[in-house]
């Protein structure tokens, strides 16, 4: 499994020139790629991971507060592409990337179980081709894999 988390001042996905999943404030844009062998138990320890990041800013200016210290929003975006291999030749290959069906099921999971934790979670659409815009904060981007 890896998450691209992107610490955002806002988000939005667009499937044919229609916004079906949006941030206005501070949060994450988190790309998100299912691996082969991938489970419910490792996106939780994912999940739990990811929300006690302390990536933002406290009166101090220090990165001691995680998401749900600041009250920020998740875009959850699924991304198989996280898994291309360009080792060899210029045209990547995808194959530890989990099957679809795997795949959206897990993307699911997490996204309910976030749901739990933050008060805006919002998706894009797994396996649609979507239109991604974001305003990264800092920039700030990790990985986790």
């Amino acid at each position: 499994m890896k998450f691209l988390i992107q610490r955002v001042t806002k988000a939005q996905v667009d499937i044919d020139g229609q916004t079906v999943g949006k941030i206005d404030n501070k949060g994450f844009l988190v790309l998100i790629g299912v691996g082969e062998g991938d489970t419910r138990e490792i996106a939780d320890r994912f999940i739990k991971k990811m929300l006690a990041l302390r990536i933002f800013a406290d009166e101090n200016g220090k990165t001691n507060l995680s998401i749900k210290d600041v009250g920020g929003s998740l875009l959850l975006v699924s991304q198989f592409t996280l898994y291309a291999n360009c080792n060899k030749g210029n045209r990547p290959t995808f194959n530890g990337a989990g099957n679809p069906t795997l795949a959206n099921e897990l993307y699911e999971y997490i996204s309910e179980q976030c749901k739990k934790e933050v008060a805006i979670v919002e998706t894009g659409k797994f396996g649609a081709d979507m239109q991604v815009s974001l305003v990264n904060d800092g920039p700030f981007t990790i990985m986790l894999e």
